[in-house]
């Protein structure tokens, strides 16, 4: 660390005090320093030097410039005189400065400037070294130096009631900051008040607002669980008359006859899945579906599912294939739920799958311990846009084979809704005319809390 002298000052009375401050300004002015910056060099400099000067005569101020890792700082060294009282010994050198000076001197030294240090010399007396770091923008060289001490020469030292007026400027103006920032404060302080005020309103609108749409999504659910066992007894009565009429069991038909009963048994049973996937749905909001946990076997499951599902089958143009799998363990889920949504997955498979083939396989993760059943057909596919419209409900995707083979809307949203049902998660991938893919992944063993019934008792 190189260092470059400015000043050495005598410190012998009140009276040399005052000049160590005037010229600590002085400097720091020349130096570069803000205004406020130049108060507080002035300020801690003149306070270790009083202390240093009432504690005995011959002290001595040096004022020095250095540079330390490329960086430019102010060195102030305030050397008590001889006759100072020394600290007990080198042990107490930590403490030894506020035996031989003032202790709130060095603590204001310390708040005001960026380092102050307390430095043993001969005789156990201590020095006290502090530095303060020019701002960035300044430059100083050999001729500026030179510049300095030559002002600093040619300025005279003022007396003592000149800088005491000098420390009243000051003083007015650090009150007059203090207070302007002190108004900042409360101007702060209201706004953020008002910010708050502001949040707390806000808070409790969204919490009325939630509560509305609560209380909104209860009346869904109770008006769909109603209704739907309201429209379950007509429909039934419905199929079952249209029904007889086929069966001949009231006499024959005449061929147009027939073609219109089966028009009204079709619609009959379209409305009856729109009834029960509306009930379905209302009773998983409502908390009402049971999980009822048994041990499931795949190759069981897949058996069931083949003979279901062989009369959708268009023979001839799509063939329906069930992978053997080679996980043979049971595993503990609700095959109930399973199967409905692996029927709901291979329906729609075969009604969008003109030619091809729709797969259906099921495979173990080990290190996840879970079960993943995938449908995989050769069908239209479905663009990247749609892939999240399909799970909302009452949505479908405009397509030719739509408008031929209408559904309700309601097949995937209950599909995904059974899933995370069963703590598992439904994932689909398509690419436009290439067909898709359809996943339910499962754990293998259901949560514990599960494991008991639900408090309602309904049956799902």
């Amino acid at each position: 660390m190189s260092l470059h002298r400015i000043l050495n000052l005598a410190l012998d009375s009140d009276q040399d005090v005052v000049a160590v401050r005037q010229r600590a300004r002085q400097v720091s002015e020349l130096l570069g320093f803000s205004q406020q910056d130049q108060v507080r060099i002035a300020t801690a400099v003149s306070e270790i030097a009083r202390a240093a000067c009432h504690q005995g005569s011959g002290g001595r101020a040096a004022f020095l410039l250095g540079r330390n890792l490329g960086r430019l700082h102010l060195e102030v060294t305030i050397h008590p005189g001889m006759g100072a009282r020394h600290s007990p010994g080198p042990a107490a050198l930590d403490e030894g400065f506020s035996r031989t000076l003032p202790e709130l001197a060095l603590i204001s030294a310390h708040r005001l400037m960026d380092s102050c240090e307390v430095e043993p010399e001969q005789g156990a007396v201590t020095a006290v070294t502090m530095r303060k770091a020019l701002p960035p923008h300044v430059m100083i060289d050999s001729a500026r130096l030179a510049e300095m001490s030559t002002r600093l020469a040619g300025s005279p030292v003022s007396n003592t009631l000149q800088e005491l007026e000098q420390q009243n400027h000051e003083l007015l103006a650090t009150l007059a900051e203090l207070r302007e920032r002190q108004e900042d404060l409360l101007s702060l302080t209201r706004e953020l008040e008002d910010t708050n005020r502001g949040i707390v309103a806000l808070y409790a609108e969204i919490e009325d607002k939630a509560e509305r749409l609560r209380r909104a999504d209860e009346m869904k659910s109770r008006f769909l669980s109603n209704t739907s066992h309201e429209l379950r007894t007509p429909l039934s009565s419905i199929r079952a008359l249209a029904q007889l009429l086929l069966d001949r069991m009231d006499g024959d038909l005449t061929g147009e006859q027939e073609r219109q009963v089966q028009f009204i048994a079709k619609a009959a049973n379209d409305l009856s899945d729109l009834v029960n996937d509306l009930l379905d749905l209302a009773k998983i909001e409502a908390g009402k579906v049971d999980v009822q946990l048994a041990p499931v076997v795949v190759d069981n499951l897949f058996r069931a599912l083949k003979g279901m599902m062989r009369p959708l089958v268009d023979e001839g143009r799509v063939e329906l294939v069930f992978e053997p799998s080679e996980f043979t363990d049971a595993f503990d889920s609700d095959e109930g739920k399973i199967s409905q949504i692996l029927r709901n997955f291979i329906s729609n498979a075969l009604k969008f799958t003109e030619r091809g083939e729709v797969r259906v396989s099921a495979s173990y993760d080990a290190q996840q311990d879970t079960i993943a059943f995938a449908v995989v057909d050769t069908g239209i596919g479905i663009s990247p846009d749609n892939l999240q419209l399909i799970f909302e409900e009452f949505s479908q995707i405009e397509h030719p084979l739509q408008r031929r083979s209408k559904g309700t809307g309601l097949g995937l949203p209950l599909c995904r809704k059974l899933a995370e049902l069963l703590h598992g998660r439904v994932d689909v991938a398509s690419t436009v005319g290439a067909g898709s893919t359809f996943t339910l992944t499962l754990p293998r063993r259901m949560p514990e809390h599960d494991l008991q019934p639900s408090l309602d008792g309904t049956e799902s």
